[in-house]
Parts: structure tokens; sequence; C-alpha cells
């Protein structure tokens, strides 16, 4: 095999790629990224749960296949100029030679044969997001997932496919968030939903932020769905993962329809009276009260080790006087998820369910349970 590229394509294909190896003492090569050049050039990468292929732009002068080790590959790449480099290894030799400029150096190959294969899907039933839009969704759902491994569908990210819509819900039964994005769908008496594992999200996030093509195809994501996998393609990536079985609770049922008290009010204000009275919350309960009357917010904290704060806050309250306890650090994420400047708040009463939304934007919502004194 010899082919060449230039060492600022490699670099950016190699930090897309290597967030799919893995350490595994029965299974060392999973640790390897696999370098295929045939009609194209591939980088591909797996931990067997997810598997990441990425077309790297270059010449190939001959062809072959041969794995090497992610790590120490991708360090001593990130190293050598931004020239053109030669990668070139003998036929069923297992020793990789890289050539830039005066760099020369081998590196210790395995044979691509004992390389797990990586699962293929149909592209069939497409569906089509906007690649910024996808990425922000991602971004605003993704830290809700459960990190209890007792319930296994909580895991993961739903993912329901209906109405030219992509809805994405994640929760670990105290707090709930929702994004709604425009999708194209290919079939369009087509429904979907599936879970996808909290892993596959964060590194689906990652390749979204590692991709800068700028061409009109790279702003789009295309994701295909078999039985048990799923796959997105973006451009010159593709990342294959398995689907979480299971059956993902009926959240919709949680969601207030009514309340008693709408609050509407400053976002950053809101953010920075939360965090202020957090320092005075109780360890290990993290609560913070919210009072709302009139024309006002009243956020507030106490603990008998700390000491007691409370910070007042303009706002329009419509409906009743109502006060709720709420973990801080679950009410902080959903703050930093929304966005715009103004926040509304929902609440009906202390034990039920509130509810946080952008002012102006009805595709987003955050649900939390309050804590009950």
């Amino acid at each position: 095999m010899k082919i060449i590229g230039l060492q600022e394509n490699l670099k950016q294909a190699l930090s897309i790629v290597g967030c799919a190896t893995s350490k595994n003492i029965n299974l060392p090569i999973l640790g390897n990224i696999l370098i295929r050049a045939k009609d194209n050039i591939e980088l591909i990468t797996t931990d067997l749960e997810i598997g990441i292929t990425h077309q790297l732009r270059g010449k190939i002068e001959k062809s072959g296949e041969i794995t090497i080790d992610a790590k120490v590959f991708g360090e001593y790449v990130s190293l050598l100029p931004n020239q053109k480099i030669e990668i070139i290894t003998e036929e069923e030799g297992e020793e990789v030679e890289v050539n830039c400029e005066n760099y020369k150096t081998r590196i210790k190959g395995q044979s691509a044969k004992e390389f797990p294969l990586i699962p293929s899907i149909k592209k069939e039933n497409q569906f089509k997001v906007k690649r910024n839009d996808f990425k922000e969704a991602l971004s605003k759902v993704v830290f809700a997932v459960s990190n209890n491994e007792s319930r296994l569908e909580l895991s993961g990210v739903l993912f329901t496919f209906i109405d030219n819509q992509l809805v994405l819900a994640a929760t670990d039964s105290f707090r709930l968030s929702e994004k709604k994005i425009a999708c194209q769908i290919e079939n369009q008496n087509q429904e979907e939903r599936i879970i996808v594992p909290v892993k596959t999200i964060q590194e689906l996030i990652k390749i979204l932020n590692n991709s800068i093509e700028l061409t009109e195809d790279s702003q789009e994501v295309l994701i295909y769905i078999s039985d048990n996998q799923i796959l997105f393609c973006l451009n010159s990536t593709e990342l294959i993962s398995r689907i979480i079985s299971g059956q993902y609770p009926d959240y919709k049922q949680i969601i207030p329809e009514k309340n008693k008290s709408r609050i509407i009010l400053s976002r950053a204000e809101l953010l920075r009276a939360v965090k202020a009275s957090a320092i005075f919350s109780k360890t290990g309960i993290n609560d913070v009260g919210l009072s709302c009357s009139k024309d006002r917010v009243l956020i507030s904290a106490a603990s008998g080790q700390v000491g007691e704060s409370s910070v007042e806050l303009e706002a329009k309250v419509i409906g009743d006087d109502n006060d709720i306890t709420i973990n801080y650090r679950y009410l902080l994420d959903g703050l930093n998820s929304i966005e715009g400047d103004k926040v509304v708040l929902e609440v009906i009463d202390a034990n039920a369910p509130c509810v946080f939304k952008p002012e102006k934007d009805e595709s987003q919502l955050y649900i939390v349970m309050p804590l009950r004194q």
C-alpha cells in the first residue's frame, strides 16, 4: 500500500475516528485504526458498539490495508509539519512507513485480517436533518440521560421520527429534556421510535464539531435505520451504532397540560441568582427555593453549616402565587440548555413537575420534579 495525503487532512481524520477505539485486553486490535486503500482511502475504527468510517482525501498509488495503533499514530501525525505525508506498507508486512519532509519513521502495525467487520445498513428510507440544528438539539438533551444502568432504556436518547419532525428526548426520571427539529422523511408514512446509546450521542457530537467541510452536503446529516443498528452519514464520515432494545417510557403523560402560575423572567439573571444561592444549599440535597408572587421571584437557600442567601428578581407572574424547591444542579442544566433572553417557568404546585422553556420557542421544553420538603 502507498497513499499520499496532507498532514492537516490526516490529523483531522484521526481526531474523528480516534474516539471509537477501545482498550481491550482480550482484543487489543480494537485500539488500532484500519487504514484501507482501495477505491477510496478509508480510516476505520470500532469498539464493537460503534464503528466510524472516514474517507480521507488523498492519492492512492498502491492499494492495500493495515491496522496501526491509534494513539501512537495520532500523536505522531499531530507533530508533523503541514505538508504531504506518504504512508507505505509492504505486502503482507506489519510495519507502516510514514514520511513527511525530513521526518521518517516506521511504526509497528497488525494485519487487517484480524480487524472486526463493521456492520452495514441498506441506505433506504432516508431521514435528513440540518447539521447545525441536529448538533444543537443533541446538546440540549444528552445531559439528561440516566447514568443508572439498572434501567437500560433510559441510558440513551429517544429518537422519534414523525410528520417531518425529529423529536429528541432524554430523562433520568428526575428531569426530562425534549427538543424538536425539522426532518425530511423519505417515506412519509413511516414513523420510527428508537433509543440511541448515550456514548453514541457523545461521539456524534464530537464528529459534528470536528467536521469543518463547508460544502453543501456537509450541512446535512443523513440517517438510516435497521432492526438493531442506526447509521449517521455526514459528508465523508459515517458512524454506525447499535440501538438499545426496550420500551422507552411514555413521557408525554408527565408533561403538564395546565399550570397555576406562569412566570417570565430574565434567563441570565435567574442563572446568576441560582448559582449564588446554590452556595448555601444543603450538602447532598442541593435545594434552592423559588417563591413567586405578583411581579417578583425570590430565589433562596439556607444551610445550618454555611448560612443563608436570597435574591429577588423582577418577573412577570401570571396566575397564583407559588413556591417550589428544586435541585439546583438540575435547574442549572436546564437553564444552560435554553437559549434566549427570557425563560418561561410553568408551575402547578410544590409536588407536580414544573416546566422551563424559551419564551419564544415552542420546540424545546425542560421538566424538573421538585424536591419534596
